[in-house]
């Protein structure tokens, strides 16, 4: 086992995966934001290198203290041969089995080894499988073999019109995590508040400010890259307003030059349809997580 640290052995890895989108997305994302100042302060693990087989990103080890917030002990994972990493992933200097934990691939492949690992070591494996994208200009970047031109046009004769008089722009603020938790799908409890206050405080983030002077829809960024925990409060659903903040979202951080990239639930026409119109481009891999929880 290799922890990088050096800035040049980072960068190689980031090249290196480039290489291989778009099933190393996941770890790329992360990759990039660990060179770009390592904001999460996470940890790069490979089995070898330079000549590495597997990337495990995690949490330094003094920062998981909490065996049971799986929002925090999150591990995000590309391996260039799925079938044969388990021995590297097994082993306890790489993954805390007796916590309760997360894992991120854009390889559904990875899923026998960790239900595999999760039974050798007690555990109970939850698996979420979702739609993965790349936006438009990201895609066009790094993996134009996947772009059709015929998608990238944004059907904006699609999008009601925004009233600027009734909302604005703006930014989220750490106090408002308690209101995007309240209707994030994976959250709705203390430590996915805490896990959203911080990725407000480290990230850029995005919300829509209505007439009663508090957030009515927000998109906000994860560790990995990951364009995430979108929302519209129930009120003002159906007026188009996280097209609108999709779209706000992505042209100010095309300008910081970040990959950006989403996953959709596979029962979410709506997102899908938004998807489809804002000329975001389906990967042919998928967002994948494992819940794992010792018994």
């Amino acid at each position: 086992m290799f922890c990088l640290q050096s800035s040049q052995a980072l960068q190689v890895l980031e090249n290196s995966l480039r290489k291989h989108l778009p099933e190393s997305l996941k770890v790329y994302g992360t990759v990039f934001h660990i060179n770009q100042g390592n904001p999460f302060k996470l940890k790069t693990l490979v089995d070898k290198w330079p000549d590495f087989n597997t990337v495990v990103i995690r949490p330094q080890e003094q920062d998981m203290t909490d065996d049971f917030d799986h929002y925090n002990n999150t591990y995000v994972i590309y391996s260039k041969d799925p079938k044969h990493c388990q021995e590297f992933l097994g082993s306890s200097e790489v993954i805390n089995w007796k916590q309760h934990l997360q894992i991120q691939s854009s390889q559904s492949d990875l899923g026998r080894v960790i239900e595999s690992l999760g039974a050798t070591n007690l555990g109970k494996v939850k698996h979420k499988q979702c739609f993965l994208y790349m936006i438009s200009e990201t895609a066009k970047k790094l993996a134009p073999s996947l772009v059709d031109a015929k998608n990238l046009v944004v059907s904006s004769n699609k999008l009601k019109p925004f009233d600027h008089q009734l909302f604005k722009f703006a930014s989220l603020d750490v106090t408002h995590a308690a209101l995007v938790n309240s209707i994030w799908y994976f959250g709705g409890n203390e430590k996915s508040q805490k896990f959203i206050e911080r990725c407000i405080f480290t990230f850029p983030s995005f919300c829509i400010m209505g007439p009663e002077g508090i957030p009515v829809s927000w998109a906000l960024m994860d560790h990995t890259g990951e364009l995430r925990m979108g929302g519209t409060l129930p009120k003002y659903r159906r007026q188009g307003l996280i097209y609108h903040i999709a779209q706000h979202q992505i042209q100010a951080i095309e300008k910081l030059g970040f990959p950006m990239y989403v996953h959709v639930d596979k029962a979410n026409f709506t997102i899908q349809r938004m998807c489809d119109i804002l000329g975001y481009v389906p990967m042919p891999c998928t967002w994948n997580q494992w819940n794992c929880v010792p018994l």
